[in-house]
């Protein structure tokens, strides 16, 4: 019995067919070649020519090839912050920034004042820091990069300090040891899972402590038999024996949520008021901006991180400062971010506002499905 795959056409000869030749006059022909082997290959894994016909099959592949994989979508789940989804939405004027920083040169390395060189990580430091309350900033390209950045320029070759209960895993099979590891601080883990106290650290510190690190725990809650120490607590402590506390808080929430139930996320503010050294959160959660790493605190703190070869390769492309600058800009008039910046709009609309688009949407979707 002679074998099916034999009678596939070999590509040259598809491309002469009328309906696959016409394609080329709406696609690239390289873009039409690849559609054509990737339909032949997969009729070989089959055994069998493609039951739409070879022109049905290319056209499926041309399309797919020709469609941006980065579609808009409507956001039906229920979460505000999606990873999946892209996180937060920006801001319109997020949006204008970065549109105008696209399209044309800008001052990204540029002094314009004195004609000299400049630096990037001054665009939005000064802001962040006026906001946060610190006397420094620094933006790199996200929250990871950020804590890597900062346990190398403290801690490499150093113990930190952390409780067993903040091992998390941040997404994606990341987890804090291993990006601990890859920071070159060696990880001291300290109390146990559920209940962790002051005496732990205490007990733990020492000449080999290179910093304290406390990371909240932003997608898990513990409850029941439960004990942490307060983040001023360990801030003391590391400061009484010489080394750094980093705070990781996450989210980046710089507005007020109380009013509106969110009380349990620790803020950028609350963050620096534990005299924590370097507070580090990301860009696109909470803050409502794009993605980036955020790192606030001491000069001396930020200065290390700045000057560490790290900073370089973590550092945020031109789109993501106008971006963040444009978002930061916002927080100014804490009424104008809730207007403007969407994740805010959304989280503290009213039960009648979300009652209303529930009742218009629900009149819409039959028509459209």
């Amino acid at each position: 019995m002679s074998d099916p795959r034999r009678s596939i056409p070999s590509v040259d000869r598809l491309l002469r067919e009328p309906g696959i030749a016409a394609l080329l006059d709406r696609a690239p022909r390289n873009v039409v070649v690849a559609a054509v082997r990737d339909a032949v290959a997969a009729a070989r894994d089959a055994g069998a020519a493609p039951a739409d016909g070879w022109a049905g099959a290319v056209a499926v592949r041309v399309a797919q090839r020709s469609t941006p994989s980065l579609q808009p979508v409507l956001n039906a789940t229920g979460v505000v912050l999606h990873t999946n989804l892209g996180r937060a939405p920006l801001a319109a004027a997020a949006l204008e920034a970065v549109v105008a920083a696209a399209r044309d040169y800008c001052a990204l390395e540029y002094d314009l004042s004195t004609g000299a060189r400049g630096h990037r990580t001054e665009h939005c430091a000064s802001l962040l820091a006026e906001l946060a309350g610190t006397p420094a900033a620094l933006v790199v390209n996200n929250a990871a990069a950020a804590l890597v950045l900062a346990l190398n320029a403290h801690a490499a070759g150093r113990e930190v300090l952390i409780s067993r209960g903040e091992l998390i895993e941040i997404g994606g099979s990341f987890r804090i040891p291993d990006i601990l590891e890859k920071s070159g601080a060696i990880l001291r883990e300290v109390g146990t899972t559920n209940r962790t106290h002051l005496t732990d650290y205490q007990q733990a510190i020492g000449e080999r402590t290179g910093a304290i690190l406390t990371v909240h725990r932003s997608n898990f809650e513990l409850q029941g038999f439960t004990a942490s120490p307060a983040p001023g607590d360990l801030a003391r402590l590391a400061h009484d024996r010489g080394v750094p506390f980093l705070y990781d808080i996450g989210s980046g929430l710089l507005a007020d949520l109380s009013p509106w139930g969110l009380t349990s996320e620790p803020g950028v503010k609350a963050g620096v008021a534990s005299g924590a050294d370097l507070v580090l959160f990301s860009g696109d959660k909470l803050l409502g901006g794009p993605q980036a790493g955020c790192l606030v605190g001491s000069a001396p703190a930020i200065a290390a991180c700045r000057s560490n070869p790290l900073a370089r390769v973590a550092r945020a492309d031109k789109l993501t400062l106008a971006a963040l600058e444009a978002t930061l800009a916002l927080y100014h008039d804490p009424d104008l971010a809730r207007r403007e910046v969407p994740v805010l709009r959304m989280l503290t609309a009213s039960a009648e506002e979300l009652r209303s688009r529930a009742a218009r949407l629900s009149g819409l979707l039959p028509a459209s499905l």
